[in-house]
């Protein structure tokens, strides 16, 4: 009965290692571990001999100290690995066959990424691997409705430790005025996962979700209202269902939109016969960042004035005080 139950668990251990090892994967970084900078702690365990124990902070060179000898050991991006057989080296020339433990016990030497703007759970992220901009989106929880279609990733400081693969297109763009290295990607290109769209988000990077830029419709509409322009882009046909139509009176042969012209704060009028756009005949207009569509009460004709006067006097009459006559 033993034999069963051992053999159960056994064969049910084996079916758990099948069915979810095939989705770890294990990177070349992941099995070289963490790379020491400074500002980083370890501390250093000899078997047996607890006199050459140290706990030492990797100082500005990438250097520490073991006891008892003056020679420092040079630890900047190397491992644990690495550094342990250097202290084994060293000691060595005192004990025999020593028996090293070498363990970053804080890692102090990167600056964490940040993710602020249009996320859910702004914030900042202790990268412990390899990340990227789609990861942190996902780490956020996500996008908030607000968001426009543009990522904004800025590289604040260059890599400590360059193994030669890592992505530099963040360093191709340095043109905005906080002379930062820095690159925007498309939302839409990043949630496909596109390499080319989703770099690798390394210690100190900020990223920034952007804000939809806003849009005006004012005038003869039922609510005349400001709405986000989305990725998706919006069109003036869809921004006017969105404030709930035109009024009886609205003027749609000639609808204004004043539109900011390219690096000045001056407006273009674009004229758009809303008639001919519904129908077919006219190509919709899309929308642009800070877009006012303005609009306008539609012009009495004289035919509507002369029926509005008379109808108004009709209306009139009725409604007036007579005084009553009694007939007997």
């Amino acid at each position: 009965m033993k034999f069963k139950v051992f053999l159960f668990f056994a064969l049910a251990i084996c079916l758990f290692q099948v069915a979810f090892g095939q989705d770890v994967l294990v990177t070349p970084e992941a099995e070289r571990g963490y790379l020491v900078g400074p500002g980083d702690e370890i501390t250093g365990k000899v078997l047996g001999e607890p006199e050459f124990d140290f706990v030492a902070t990797i100082d500005e060179d990438g250097k520490f100290q073991v006891p008892f000898f003056d020679k420092s050991v040079y630890a900047k991006c190397r491992t644990e690995k690495e550094l342990r057989a250097d202290v084994t080296k060293l000691l060595s020339k005192f004990l025999k066959n020593p028996q090293v433990s070498v363990r970053v016990t804080q890692r102090k030497s990167r600056p964490p990424a940040s993710i602020y703007g249009e996320v859910k759970t702004p914030g900042q992220v202790d990268l412990r691997r390899k990340a990227t901009l789609l990861e942190l989106l996902s780490f956020a929880g996500g996008i908030t409705e607000d968001a426009g279609g543009m990522i904004q990733v800025f590289h604040t400081q260059p890599l400590m430790c360059s193994e030669g693969n890592e992505d530099t297109s963040l360093t191709a763009d340095s043109s905005n005025n906080l002379d930062v290295p820095s690159r925007t990607y498309s939302l839409s290109s990043v949630k496909q996962g596109l390499e080319a769209s989703n770099p690798v988000i390394y210690p100190g990077d900020v990223i920034v979700v952007q804000k939809a830029a806003p849009v005006y419709v004012t005038g003869e509409v039922i609510q005349p209202a400001n709405m986000r322009l989305t990725e998706g882009g919006l069109s003036l046909t869809q921004a006017i269902a969105m404030v709930g139509g035109v009024k009886r009176e609205a003027k749609t042969k000639e609808i204004k939109i004043y539109r900011l012209k390219a690096n000045s704060k001056d407006r273009e009028i674009i004229a758009v016969n809303y008639d001919r756009v519904k129908k077919g005949e006219q190509k919709d207009v899309m929308l642009e960042p800070y877009d006012i569509v303005e609009v306008d009460k539609s012009k009495k004709s004289i035919q509507q004035i002369v029926f509005e006067a008379i109808t108004g006097g009709v209306k009139t009459l009725a409604t007036q005080s007579l005084p009553m006559r009694i007939l007997y």
